[in-house]
């Protein structure tokens, strides 16, 4: 069962939609009424930070992504390393060693950190 975190993040291709409509509807805004131009400035200069909070969102999903995968990893060499101990295995260890040096090595293709 994948392990799913309990609370999924906002739709960022919607978030990026809404932002560019958003940025059209205060330019029509703005030009309708020149009087509160201070105020459209600052909207739009809030709506200026969208874009940049979207590609942090997407690198941090990323690394929390890669992250949860080294845990699962570590995890799973922890109890083959203990069934192995209980087992009577000769090297026990060998389990974590060779995980420790699987996570050293960073990334690999197919994606398993």
């Amino acid at each position: 069962m994948p392990n799913r975190h309990p609370y999924p993040g906002p739709d960022l291709q919607e978030v990026t939609h809404r932002h560019g409509t958003a940025e059209q509807l205060i330019a029509t805004l703005a030009r309708s009424t020149p009087a509160l131009s201070d105020l459209w400035r600052d909207v739009t200069a809030a709506l200026h930070d969208i874009p940049a909070l979207v590609v942090e969102i997407r690198r941090l999903r990323r690394e929390v992504t890669t992250l949860r995968l080294s845990r699962a990893n570590y995890l799973a060499a922890i109890n083959a390393t203990l069934n192995a101990h209980a087992d009577g295995e000769p090297d026990p260890l060998a389990y974590l060693r060779d995980e420790l040096a699987d996570q050293a090595s960073g990334p690999r293709p197919g994606g398993r950190a």
